[in-house]
């Protein structure tokens, strides 16, 4: 994955699935009826990607991405993105200092481990290209000059679907760079009230603060556990398959003229190391058909164009992808 870096010399004899499913149990206890969002966030901190959530208002968004940074022992920042935000207002400017006659560097908000971007559509395009250097080599260049971000580094951005004024659409190349897009909708009635009983013990002040974070450390240790995990032949066939089926007919010539653009060959690579995260969080040493039909969506759909025919005849890159599922099957 991009930007990912490990370190070799850390040993892998532990076997840290159990800490990360103990995280989850915690997760999930702050965040009611996210289960899809909160594995594919870990599953993004295990490979090294970066996520982009998108919903209406008040759906937790934000509040997810909070409870990670509750949970993993790493710095957290969050930018709040409005249309008049800056490039150095994320990636930090060059400050004069008169003392010592030079410009020194003060870093910014994206020079964290865990960065929250909320409502990355409402930033201009300059930002969002900033952004984009971070997200896809892990590093920022200013004044000329290229600063190495930490490791792990992970971006999660949201966006409102519904607000349009003021936005800014993510461009292909940007939404090309996030792991998955998770759409999230509303909670049902028991999940709702379930939600309003967490919020009172939360102002009565209840609950337990976390305190056994999962370490940097444990992290590195996991990412290497995580791509040993074995995926046959022909799981990685079915990988290739389902991603050229954007590209030819393969899935049916009706389904191909819905397509403007395929899923490029990050599609690919996502998708597996997705399937080794999953399968790792799951206690499994190998991947499966299941785990490619459960996280297709999420990870191939925004990486997907439709024409403007099907766009206006009500198709969607999540009903193409279903599509293909349907018609590519498992050797």
């Amino acid at each position: 994955m991009d930007g990912v870096k490990q370190d070799s010399s850390i040993g892998a004899e532990i076997n840290l699935g159990p800490r990360f499913n103990h995280l989850i149990q915690n997760f999930e206890a702050g965040l009611i009826g996210r289960i899809a969002l909160v594995d594919r966030l870990l599953m993004a901190l295990l490979v090294g990607g970066h996520v982009l959530i998108e919903g209406a208002p008040g759906l937790a968004k934000t509040r997810a991405v909070k409870q990670l940074s509750n949970h993993v022992d790493t710095t957290f920042a969050r930018i709040q993105c409005t249309p008049d935000l800056m490039p150095a207002d994320l990636t930090g400017t060059p400050v004069w200092r008169p003392d010592h006659s030079t410009f020194e560097f003060v870093a910014g908000p994206v020079f964290h481990s865990l960065i929250l971007v909320d409502e990355i559509n409402r930033a201009p395009p300059k930002v969002q290209s900033a952004l984009l250097e971070a997200m896809a080599e892990q590093q920022v260049t200013a004044a000329g000059k290229t600063y190495p971000l930490p490791d792990p580094f992970m971006v999660v951005a949201t966006q409102n679907p519904i607000e349009h004024e003021g936005t800014f659409p993510l461009p292909e190349a940007q939404l090309d760079r996030f792991l998955f897009h998770v759409a999230v909708d509303f909670p049902d009635a028991t999940a709702e009230r379930e939600i309003l009983d967490l919020v009172e013990q939360e102002r009565g002040g209840n609950l337990p603060l976390a305190t056994d974070k999962i370490s940097i450390v444990e992290i590195q240790q996991a990412r290497l556990q995580v791509n040993a995990v074995h995926l046959a032949p022909a799981l990685k066939d079915y990988i290739v398959r389902l991603v050229m089926a954007t590209r030819d007919e393969s899935a049916g010539a009706d389904t191909r003229a819905k397509i403007e653009y395929s899923v490029s060959p990050r599609g690919s690579l996502s998708l597996a190391a997705s399937v080794k995260a999953r399968a790792f969080l799951n206690g499994r040493d190998y991947g499966t058909p299941e785990d490619v039909e459960v996280l297709a969506g999420d990870i191939l759909a925004h990486r997907l164009g439709l024409t403007w025919k099907a766009i206006a005849e009500g198709d969607t890159p999540r009903g193409v992808i279903a599509a293909i599922l349907d018609r590519i099957t498992p050797l």
